[in-house]
């Protein structure tokens, strides 16, 4: 039977009159019922045009007719204000500019080719919840404590949130055309955080997610970093393809729990970067204990062992166990961040003896 996204992939060359995009990229084709006798679905119009119906029936039955859909029920629905405002804050978004510096431009380095040398680093989870993001800031700036040039892509469009974690208030420049990344803790940052007024919801199907990755890297004056994070959404859909297709020699580190649930989930994330051929740099375990501040003992919260039992499967190395904990930063301290840990930490240590162990690996 034909499925919702074969249907949403067939009608992929339907632009819209208004918009000038894809009716699916625009989030204009709703409400999509597969049955055995055909396809029914709504769509939502932005002209008025009288002939508009007839021609979008034509067309959608035509592109429908390729995959093997024989019986197609469309209802046409007038577009809101409320539609019309969330496709303009998209587009908006995908289209936003920090504000201009009007210095000069300096060359800007195509860190996607392969004679550039960086070090792509792809963080990535089965589930949510697991600290993905949080492994990812630590490991940044562990790594730039380490003497290395970094920089972290924040990948998750959905869900970003490295601006945040690491106290980040100010935005990015523009010079000339070329975007320059926030940087704080010797780190670059760009994220969807940046772009996105008053934390409001990304609303976008994959096509646009992709293009907005792809700015992160073409769009953006990175220097000479001499390593790259990714933050990626967690499990295996659109995002991760997208990085998996565009940075064909980008590493992976897989985070997870020691729950054993969330090892199982974790392996699909595995499973896709030895799928896609690229090299798993190791396990991270995190909240993997919580340790009594008083008397030193550990309470193993969730479970024992699902880290190891995910390296095995991968047949990759455990690189840490991390504890369970936050970062004990006072808002009043000047280097204040909801979620760095210092260097002299113990967690701290624990992330620079990562580090090491990644540029062991890389080099």
């Amino acid at each position: 039977m034909i499925t919702k996204e074969q249907v949403l992939q067939a009608l992929q060359p339907f632009i819209d009159p208004r918009y000038k995009l894809s009716v699916t990229e625009l989030n204009l084709v709703r409400d999509i019922l597969v049955k055995e006798d055909g396809v029914s679905l709504s769509l939502i119009a932005t002209t008025e045009d009288e002939a508009y119906e007839e021609q979008a029936r034509k067309t959608v039955e035509g592109f429908l007719k390729k995959i093997g859909v024989t019986q197609v029920h469309i209802r046409f629905r007038t577009m809101t204000e409320f539609d019309a405002k969330q496709i303009e804050d998209a587009l908006h978004v995908a289209n936003e500019i920090p504000p201009i510096d009007t210095e000069s431009p300096a060359p800007k380095r195509d860190i996607l080719a392969a004679e550039s040398n960086v070090h792509f680093i792809a963080v990535a989870s089965g589930k949510g919840g697991v600290g993905k993001s949080t492994v990812t800031v630590n490991l940044a700036v562990a790594l730039a404590r380490r003497g290395k040039k970094v920089g972290i892509v924040d990948a998750d469009i959905y869900g970003f949130s490295i601006p945040d974690m690491m106290g980040i208030e100010e935005q990015p420049k523009l010079v000339g055309n070329t975007i320059i990344p926030v940087e704080k803790y010797g780190v670059k940052i760009i994220s969807m955080g940046f772009f996105v007024q008053e934390n409001a919801p990304v609303i976008w199907r994959g096509p646009m997610l992709g293009k907005m990755l792809r700015n992160f890297f073409n769009e953006v004056d990175w220097g000479d970093i001499e390593y790259l994070l990714l933050d990626l959404p967690p499990g295996t859909g659109d995002v991760a393809l997208d990085v998996h297709q565009m940075i064909p020699q980008s590493k992976e580190i897989i985070v997870t729990t020691p729950h054993a649930t969330a090892a199982f989930v974790a392996a699909r994330a595995g499973a896709m970067a030895v799928h896609t051929n690229h090299e798993i740099i190791g396990i991270v375990e995190n909240m993997s204990y919580y340790e009594c501040k008083t008397c030193g003992g550990k309470d193993f919260v969730f479970g024992r062992g699902g880290g190891a039992k995910l390296a095995e499967e991968l047949h990759s190395d455990l690189l840490a166990q991390v504890p369970l904990g936050a970062p004990d930063n006072h808002i009043s301290e000047k280097d204040y961040s909801p979620s760095v840990y210092k260097a002299e930490t113990t967690t701290g240590q624990i992330y620079l003896e990562i580090a090491e162990r990644v540029i062991d690996k890389l080099n």
